[in-house]
């Protein structure tokens, strides 16, 4: 799939959608005693949690220290209220995430804990099953943590952008259509796929086509801007996309 056009609109999402991720959610969850303040700093974690899972798998076979490394980072944040230094005009949210992970990493190693980190409690019930699944999938020893914690985060916002349109899709009574041409989003496609799913929705194949072609090019301005909402240019969003997908290609 191509995302090399700038989007010309903006989704219009859901509050509590995957696309409520941005500078503005990082910021509330930076007003310590705000109401809002914790549960915008906890959906943050949830979203965020798999490439960091990732990033500590491949610095550490331990899959137990992995765990508690994410858990007591989270933690860390929880209670220390880390992301209320992170500012929109600091650029990348992705990069400001993993900086304040290695620096969590660091001091827990300078420290010589005994102690599990996060105290031996869970502080987020995080399906880590689903993780180490994730992890397992990706290329052995010949990639960096780094290059790691990239590709699991855009795979995080593929999966996020994809249900936020399955969801939109259902809403404007088109779920059927969604299941049928989800499929070509990839740009893979057997031969006769285009007849088979005009078949299935009781359309011309041209129509079949004129589709896919719409759905791709809403799936590309979604994906736009839910990148967008987590740099602090949005004339960056080109560059990180550019930089995200090639990490997908190795």
């Amino acid at each position: 799939m191509s995302t090399s056009h700038s989007a010309q609109h903006h989704e219009h999402p859901s509050a509590a959608g995957f696309a409520s991720t941005q500078w503005s959610l990082v910021l509330a969850a930076g007003q310590p005693g705000e109401p809002q303040s914790q549960a915008a700093l906890e959906e943050l974690c949830r979203r965020y949690w798999v490439p960091l899972y990732a990033y500590a798998r491949r610095r550490t076979r331990d899959v137990h220290e992995a765990q508690d490394a994410v858990q007591g980072f989270f933690s860390h944040l929880l209670e220390k209220n880390t992301v209320a230094v992170a500012e929109p005009e600091r650029g990348r949210f992705r990069s400001f995430l993993l900086t304040a992970f290695r620096h969590f990493l660091a001091n827990e190693h300078a420290k010589h804990s005994t102690r599990k980190r996060g105290g031996g409690k869970s502080v987020l019930s995080l399906d880590f099953d689903l993780g180490e699944s994730r992890f397992r999938h990706e290329p052995v020893d010949r990639m960096t943590a780094e290059r790691l914690y990239d590709r699991q985060w855009i795979a995080t916002l593929l999966e996020g952008v994809l249900n936020q349109l399955r969801e939109a899709m259902a809403r404007a009574g088109k779920k059927r259509q969604f299941e049928t041409l989800v499929p070509f989003l990839s740009g893979n496609h057997d031969e006769g796929a285009y007849t088979k799913a005009a078949t299935r929705l009781g359309i011309t194949e041209g129509a079949a086509m004129v589709a896919v072609h719409r759905l791709r090019g809403r799936y590309r301005r979604m994906l736009q801007a839910e990148i967008a909402r987590t740099l602090s240019d949005p004339g960056e969003v080109e560059d990180e996309i550019r930089h995200l997908f090639n990490c997908l290609r190795d």
